[in-house]
């Protein structure tokens, strides 16, 4: 796009950032106060000028539905609904459109419209609406819903969801072409491990972002300490605040789109995943609720993958997956097994990786496997995307570990790669 059209777009998704903070906080005061969160100023009229009418409402109404989900979630933990950022430190940058206030066209120079103020439109002296030009393709066809456009400022770079409301008739959402299953096992070293009943198993590595997130802790704590009495925060501490997170959430949702997409190449259309209190209960060290609590989020995690997975026409099943990752796949016992980083070993000799076995046996009390595993393919994240490792990075025990190899066995001479362990594609 032009310079003149992202100022402008710029400056619509700040107003509206700006919108949402002031009525973010003058709720966040009257409910502190004890008093009714709405009734509140009418901030539609002091942002007209630059929103428009129709778009100053419609965050008004995301406003309404983030507060309405707080006081009725049955869990508290989650917080009340929060500010996007500031504008010394920068602000997170949205825009809502109602599914009639914008128009998408789609073609050779796919193009999207939406509205802007009266106010903006003598200061740049337009007529109409603000014309982006679009890259990409729609995944579905329908009747068009809410657009969200954000910005995403790890890749510099504006995105816009579009929900559509398509028919049941819709080829997508009629017989799936295979109804294979997969199950998710979400841990605190490895982000995720996924066995699906083609045979494939993906494994997501998580050490390396955790790491960097505790180091951003640290200097977030040691910043901290230097604070004058009586302060509790600056300017650094909370930019750094805001890009840990963000950092997070990139990957989280790069991690959600890169599993969905083969999964659906699978053929898959059930993800089982498991309950929160199982996750909670088994990750109890303080440095696993560290990763589960604070790093990896879980809810918002979930909530992430049933959104994307949405989009593929996959159902993202809750189920209790409890002592998945204690539990031998070979004699079936949890109490002669012990886990060791990565590694689950028992007494009758097996030996294998600790979340791919969890995941497995997660996806056997759920649908059967009757096909033979294939090796497993493992991901690394590299700040933009997830790329399949190019070579081994594990340790010598975990070389000697046959994590389920072409075979299908699980014990540990069924190898074949003498390399051993997991590839790093």
């Amino acid at each position: 796009m032009s310079e003149t059209d992202e100022e402008l777009l710029r400056r619509v998704m700040d107003a509206t950032a700006s919108l949402w903070n002031e009525l973010t906080y003058e709720r966040r005061q009257q409910f502190f106060d004890g008093e009714t969160v709405w009734e509140t100023e009418d901030y539609r009229k002091r942002y007209i000028g630059v929103l428009g009418s129709a778009s100053a409402q419609q965050a008004i109404r995301k406003n309404d539905q983030a507060w309405k989900g707080f006081f009725n979630s049955d869990e508290p933990d989650k917080g009340l609904p929060g500010y996007w950022g500031n504008e010394e430190d920068g602000r997170d940058l949205r825009w809502y459109g109602r599914n009639d206030q914008y128009t998408i066209q789609w073609g050779e120079r796919s193009r999207l419209e939406i509205p802007i103020g009266k106010g903006l439109k003598d200061e740049y002296d337009l007529t109409g609406r603000l014309r982006l030009e679009v890259r990409g393709d729609p995944r579905w066809g329908g009747e068009q819903g809410q657009l969200e456009i954000q910005y995403d400022e790890q890749r510099d770079q504006f995105r816009a969801y579009q929900p559509v409301e398509v028919a049941d008739s819709h080829p997508r959402l009629g017989a799936p072409l295979a109804d294979e299953s997969a199950a998710l096992d979400i841990g605190a070293n490895n982000l995720v491990a996924c066995t699906t009943t083609t045979g494939k198993q993906f494994l997501y590595a998580g050490r390396d972002q955790f790491e960097r997130f505790r180091a951003t802790t640290r200097e977030i704590a040691r910043l901290q300490s230097k604070l004058r009495e009586g302060r509790y925060t600056s300017k650094r501490i909370r930019r750094l605040y805001r890009k840990r997170i963000k950092r997070r959430d990139h990957m989280q949702d790069a991690l959600a789109r890169d599993l969905m997409e083969r999964l659906c190449d699978e053929g898959v259309s059930t993800v089982y995943v498991g309950a929160l209190t199982d996750v909670l209960e088994t990750h109890w060290s303080v440095r696993a609720n560290e990763k589960t609590h604070n790093f990896w989020a879980f809810r918002a995690f979930i909530d992430r993958l049933e959104t994307t997975a949405e989009e593929f026409g996959i159902e993202v099943i809750e189920r209790t997956e409890a002592w998945t990752s204690q539990e031998c796949p070979r004699c079936g016992s949890t109490e002669r097994t012990t886990r060791h980083q990565d590694t689950l070993t028992c007494e009758c000799g097996f030996e294998g990786h600790a979340d791919l076995v969890a995941s497995k046996t997660f996806l056997q009390r759920h649908a059967m496997v009757a096909r033979p595993m294939a090796r497993p393919v493992r991901f690394e994240w590299d700040a933009h995307e997830w790329a399949e490792s190019s070579h081994s990075h594990e340790s010598p025990k975990e070389a000697r570990t046959n994590p389920q190899v072409a075979s299908g066995g699980w014990g540990a001479n069924a190898r074949r790669d003498p390399t051993g362990g997991i590839p790093r594609l």
